[in-house]
């Protein structure tokens, strides 16, 4: 793996909140268990959320701007600043790490818009190549073996990473049976994301702009507010409340997310997206 994509860096405070933030040790080593810790980690704390977008917030693809978001402002946000922040916190500890751009696969088959999700393939020091993911919601719990291509058992699902015929080295994610995302291999920088990141923060297309959705994995399961229900998963079981009053859905953000909001996002008619 190269240098291509360059990183600010963190200093040893803003490490340490991160780690914090998301309730990991600081690990001894970049090796394999350090990573799957820190993934698992990560999508315990860090709400997978498009909350900005229905606040009027602006979403700047920098990277000390979205470690703040995710640190000092407690928040989450979606694949562009969940895997952007998380790489650069993989980086502060010693991992190398690339970004790597995606495109979703629908459940009709068809291929989302060129850098329509970002991805990140890390190298552990014990010489390890995984791919990394914690900005795409429910979504593998651990880390994939990025060279394999037989089956990946993880407590969501089994995976497998395969190449896709004719596609020119272009790798897709298929989660039991159903095709998730195509990869590209060529590593790409932060700003070649910009247009994918303004496409769904401002397209009627774009499932982020029909619908409110803030969502966590749990240690049973998951818990999401998709609009202004409530919607909680635990042992496969799911369960869902409508969140009646302003009040109730303010409370559901602090109690399970740990958002505090002094506005609600204008929701133009539910989650779009399965929470």
């Amino acid at each position: 793996m190269n240098d291509h994509e360059k990183s600010e860096g963190l200093s040893d405070a803003d490490v340490e909140r991160y780690l914090e933030r998301i309730g990991a040790a600081r690990p001894e080593r970049a090796d394999a268990g350090a990573l799957r810790e820190l993934h698992l980690r990560h999508l315990l704390t860090v709400p997978f959320e498009n909350l900005s977008i229905h606040l009027g917030q602006d979403i700047v693809l920098d990277e000390k701007a979205l470690v703040d978001k995710v640190t000092a402002a407690r928040r989450g946000g979606f694949c562009y600043e969940l895997n952007t922040a998380f790489a650069v916190l993989l980086r502060a500890l010693g991992h190398r790490v690339e970004l790597l751009q995606a495109r979703v696969v629908g459940p009709d088959g068809r291929v989302g818009i060129p850098y329509d999700h970002m991805a990140l393939l890390v190298e552990t020091e014990d010489g390890g190549r995984w791919l990394a993911d914690v900005g795409f919601g429910d979504h593998s719990h651990h880390p994939l073996a990025f060279d394999e291509r037989g089956e990946q058992a993880d407590p969501s699902g089994v995976f497998v990473i395969r190449e896709v015929p004719g596609a020119e080295g272009d790798l897709e994610v298929v989660r039991d049976g159903k095709p998730q995302y195509r990869l590209e291999l060529r590593p790409r920088l932060l700003a070649d994301f910009t247009a994918g990141a303004w496409y769904h923060r401002t397209s009627p297309d774009s499932h982020f702009t029909r619908g409110v959705i803030c969502s966590l994995l749990t240690e049973d399961g998951r818990i999401s507010i998709g609009g202004r229900k409530l919607y909680r998963t635990v042992g496969g079981e799911r369960t869902e409340r409508e969140l009646g009053t302003d009040e109730e859905l303010r409370e559901a953000y602090r109690e399970h997310f740990g958002i505090v909001l002094d506005a609600l996002p204008a929701s133009p008619g539910g989650d779009k997206r399965n929470p």
